[in-house]
């Protein structure tokens, strides 16, 4: 069976980037019928950030990315939180295990001394200035350290931490789905502490013990953990796993809309776009970081737009929802490139999708749309009747408050442009047009059409004459949907007022 997880850290909001990670581990599970596992990798305290869990949990269901077990899901692999499953002492056997077998070492090292290291590194303008099988001999470890003096350190209380026994002149190879064959040479890596001296496992550790334990198939993460790899792929050798070792698929980065540097929350600022998926607010600094839930973007369209940043189908389709995505998603036809963040593009997704939502489905956003711009909302019927005509004419669903204002208001002003064409005639034509509108029994727009349609031929006068001062009329513009069915939905005693208006009003 297929099992994937997605483990993020709850050191912050969830980036644009780590929902569409969990959108391809989601697609892939579901695709293959797997477990898809939500784990909170919360070995980090220093840098825990209170609300981040519970802003990932929210982000992820606003997007509709569910999971088959983990946080908020349960399942019988749990506890889900690293924090607690390290409470309650898993990892302790198998850091055992590894220092048993030579694989992992005690270092004693206090902060000044490997600040020191450091320094002196740098000073001997040594090319790799890391804490490894070269550095190390001059360290306070198991290996400079007499086994005696280990056990008494260890014994008195003495700070420590855990680090890998990094082979010293190894090549790790493994492979990626997106990268084929990968090989890393051990002598440009260093002996990673896999046990902080607070006795919590690092993320290193603790991912390669729950991926094995929770039976995880495909690891699916982003490019930044590709240096990373190598280390797990030798802890999985250490712990003779190498042959459940799971999948490795290390995705594209996303890049900013002008394609240099990765997508960050500077360019999303500099450049008016939000990078978390809602918006965040910083329990420390109290500020709050746009969302696109909050900037009006579809949670469907910001999906299918997310799944083709890195992967093709493979064919021209671009509007594809979660079951056509699940139906056509590949982990080989995912690309190494980055892929370039183009609103342009998120912006023709959404208001493709609003175009394809029925007006009932779009109700209640749009009320909370007019409600934010201090609208007066009317009964549902008619806001139905007005989103069907405005859908097409729409980016986002706010501008259904913005871009038709004489829905909601009869025009206090009119076009300035389109005035100046208002003639006496114009006015003569509508007063006649408004005695005709008045005297109908039925109101609907093909009967309004046939009326308009009998007016000029009784009166000889070509339809714009007529047309484009009723538009002016109703609605104070010289554009937008149907006049006839801005006058249905508007009613009758609504129409023939504002002609009355208009005329009375226009000069001349």
């Amino acid at each position: 069976m297929v099992v994937v997880r997605f483990a993020p850290s709850p050191t912050g909001p969830l980036h644009i980037g780590g929902v569409r990670t969990a959108l391809y581990n989601y697609l892939f599970a579901r695709q293959h019928n797997g477990r898809f596992i939500l784990r909170i990798e919360d070995t980090d305290q220093a840098r825990f950030v209170p609300g981040a869990e519970e802003y990932i949990i929210e982000s992820l269901e606003w997007m509709g990315i569910s999971f088959s077990e983990g946080v908020g899901a349960g399942g019988e692999k749990g506890p889900y939180r690293q924090s607690e499953r390290a409470k309650i002492g898993l990892y302790k056997q198998y850091v055992d295990q590894l220092i048993a077998n030579g694989k992992a070492y005690y270092a004693f090292d206090t902060p000044e001394e490997l600040d020191a290291m450091r320094e002196q590194l740098k000073d001997d303008s040594t090319d790799v200035q890391q804490y490894n099988h070269i550095s190390r001999m001059k360290m306070k470890n198991s290996f400079t350290l007499s086994e005696a003096e280990v056990k008494e350190r260890l014994q008195s209380g003495q700070p420590y931490v855990v680090r890998m026994n990094m082979p010293a002149d190894e090549s790790v190879t493994f492979q990626d789905v997106v990268r084929d064959t990968v090989t890393f040479h051990t002598s440009q890596l260093d002996d990673k502490v896999l046990i902080k001296s607070d006795g919590i496992p690092t993320y290193h550790l603790a991912n390669v013990v729950d991926d094995h334990l929770m039976e995880v198939t495909h690891v699916i993460r982003g490019e930044e953990w590709l240096p990373s790899t190598p280390l797990h792929v030798l802890l999985y050798r250490a712990f003779g796993w190498e042959d459940t070792m799971p999948v490795f698929v290390h995705l594209p980065l996303l890049l900013n809309p002008t394609g240099k540097g990765k997508l960050s929350k500077r360019h999303g600022d500099k450049m008016g776009f939000p990078v978390f998926p809602v918006n965040w607010h910083d329990p420390e600094s109290g500020t709050i970081f746009p969302g696109f839930r909050e900037a009006g973007y579809d949670p469907d369209a910001l999906l299918n737009f997310l799944a083709l940043l890195g992967w093709n189908p493979g064919n021209d389709e671009e509007v594809m929802d979660v079951d056509r995505l699940t139906e056509l998603f590949s982990l080989e036809r995912i690309g190494s490139a980055g892929a370039k963040f183009d609103l342009d593009k998120l912006t023709w997704f959404n208001e493709t999708y609003l175009r394809h939502r029925q007006p009932e489905e779009l109700l209640p956003q749009v009320k909370t749309a007019l409600q934010h711009a201090g609208i007066a909302l009317p009964d549902d019927h008619f806001l139905t009747g007005m989103i069907g005509l405005m859908r097409e004419r729409v980016k986002f669903v706010k501008e259904f408050a913005t871009e038709a204002p004489y829905f909601f208001q009869a025009p206090t002003a009119y076009d300035e442009k389109m005035s100046k064409k208002w003639t006496a005639e114009s006015a003569v034509l509508l007063t006649a047009l408004a005695e005709k509108f008045e005297d109908l029994a039925e109101w609907t727009a093909e009967i309004l059409h046939h009326v308009f349609q009998e007016f000029l031929a009784a009166r000889e006068v070509g339809a714009g004459k007529v047309m484009a001062p009723l538009r002016l009329a109703l609605t104070g513009t010289s554009s937008g949907p149907g006049v006839f069915e801005i006058a249905e939905l508007l009613g009758k005693a609504e129409t023939v007022k504002r002609i009355k208006t208009a005329v009375e009003t226009i000069q001349v």
